[in-house]
């Protein structure tokens, strides 16, 4: 007979036994206590389905988000924010205003930009030599020339970019997105990241996380080769059959702790990642297997090349995954140490041209193969870092350009965004936003709204306040987009 008083499990209380247990739902597919179908009982265990989509403020246009998120900072005038006037200047010193990675500097010597521009398609676009692919594209593309965030350091402004502050803690856009549009399908998470394979960005799952939403909503972290999720299978030497019982019973006693408490959405989401995270493993790997996938398809994503597969391979899976429901895939593009990312301070043109190498055709393919499937309809596809780059050197020799969070370019396309446009201007020299300028908030605003929400009214009570992506400020989506 044992001595523990009753109510106890392994040695503590009940709710102890939920506390620790819930921390490895951090990492919601990570968990080995994962069992078989959600009983249909489940699924009405909950007065609050977390999962239950918000109504709408709009007739939406998109439902589903694809982020390509160019980690390290791309620069806007050697890509597409053409600035002629800054080739005469290259190597010349000129009176400047300039704050970046190095401080707040009044002088600076230009670097002129090192690729050769072309105009392209119907609206004439100019486009770096670094994009011959997307060029073709412009067509669909709706570029803002003219944005701008708080931070000119990497990691506070990643997390401006993902969650609309530059400190940690709030829930990041595609938590946002799948707060409000729910889930579609039952088997797959409504939001998957997909890293470099050099690696994951500075601050990590901050950059995906849930923030004060209950952990439903967060990222879960697919790869695209091997196995999808890590530790999703069953453990060595348990049957489907025992982890089935073992989840009834854990399933019995979190609905035991609900009854009194019907409206904690946290224990809610925290029991459904349980069914979800079992149903993923029998369908997470068809999602991410191409090899129905023709010939044709993985030539055009760029598969048959070293260079362009591992990128390629990820904006295949991207297309897979919101033909199948998932309603925000944010695929990286740079790892976590500068070698391996878009943050050219030193050699410009050897990491632009690795860099872009790698994605333009990828990219270019998903952008035509959503519009062949009529998936562009209602997928926006979200390209961009997290700043730009300056129009002037940080160090006295080389091609290297700081952080420029005062002006830079992102585009988007598909989701009833309009293509062959180009929103707001950079100076003359690309060194800030000066017609129409738009903080990241706008760009949020813009995404919700085609995904038929207000940003200024799609809310989570949290702390006793009604806290929202765009901040107690509020922000308006740029409205030639919408």
């Amino acid at each position: 007979m044992s001595n523990l008083p009753q109510n106890t499990f392994c040695g503590r209380t009940r709710r102890e036994f939920l506390q620790q247990l819930g921390c490895g739902f951090g990492s919601l597919p990570l968990l080995d206590l994962l069992a078989k179908e959600s009983p249909n009982k489940l699924l009405h265990a909950f007065r609050n389905d977390p999962m239950a989509p918000k109504q709408p403020h709009f007739a939406p246009k998109a439902k589903a988000v694809i982020f390509l998120f160019m980690y390290g900072g791309p620069s806007h005038v050697d890509t597409f924010d053409y600035k002629p006037k800054l080739y005469p200047l290259d190597g010349k010193s000129i009176d400047i205003d300039t704050k970046g990675r190095g401080g707040t500097k009044k002088q600076g010597r230009v670097v002129g930009p090192k690729w050769a521009f072309k105009q392209y398609g119907q609206s004439g676009k100019w486009v770096s030599d670094l994009f011959p692919h997307l060029g073709r594209c412009v067509d669909d593309m709706a570029f803002v020339h003219s944005m701008y965030a708080d931070s000119p350091l990497h990691g506070s402004a990643m997390l401006m970019m993902n969650s609309g502050r530059i400190l940690s803690g709030s829930p990041c856009l595609g938590s946002w997105a799948t707060y409000g549009l729910g889930t579609s399908n039952q088997n797959l998470p409504g939001f998957v990241v997909m890293l470099d394979k050099t690696g994951g960005p500075i601050s990590g799952a901050k950059n995906w996380s849930s923030g004060f939403m209950p952990a439903v909503y967060q990222g879960t972290v697919l790869r695209a080769k091997g196995e999808a999720i890590l530790d999703l299978n069953l453990p060595p030497g348990m049957s489907r059959e025992e982890q089935r019982r073992m989840l009834d019973t854990l399933l019995q006693q979190n609905e035991s702790h609900l009854q009194a408490r019907a409206d904690d959405t946290d224990l809610q989401a925290r029991i459904q990642s349980y069914e979800l995270a079992f149903r993923m493993q029998a369908h997470a790997p068809e999602a991410i297997d191409i090899v129905n996938e023709s010939e044709a398809t993985r030539t055009l994503y760029g598969l048959d090349s070293p260079r362009t597969e591992d990128f390629g391979r990820k904006c295949l899976l991207a297309r897979r995954l919101v033909e199948r429901g998932v309603r925000f895939v944010q695929i990286y593009s740079g790892g976590n140490h500068n070698d391996n990312n878009w943050d050219a301070h030193g050699d410009l043109v050897y990491n632009h041209t690795h860099h872009a190498g790698a994605t333009d055709q990828p990219i270019a393919a998903l952008l035509t193969d959503l519009k062949q499937r009529g998936l562009l309809e209602s997928t926006i596809v979200v390209w961009g870092g997290e700043f730009g780059r300056q129009p002037t050197a940080e160090y006295a020799e080389g091609t290297g350009r700081d952080h420029n969070s005062a002006g830079f370019t992102m585009w988007l396309a598909g989701g009833g965004i309009p293509g062959g446009v180009s929103v707001g201007t950079t100076d003359e020299l690309g060194n800030q936003a000066v017609l129409d300028p738009y903080h990241v908030k706008n760009l949020h605003a813009t995404i919700l709204r085609q995904l038929g929400f207000d940003a200024n009214q799609l809310a989570y009570r949290y702390a006793g306040l009604d806290q929202k992506l765009v901040g107690v400020t509020g922000a308006e989506p740029i409205r030639a987009l919408v």
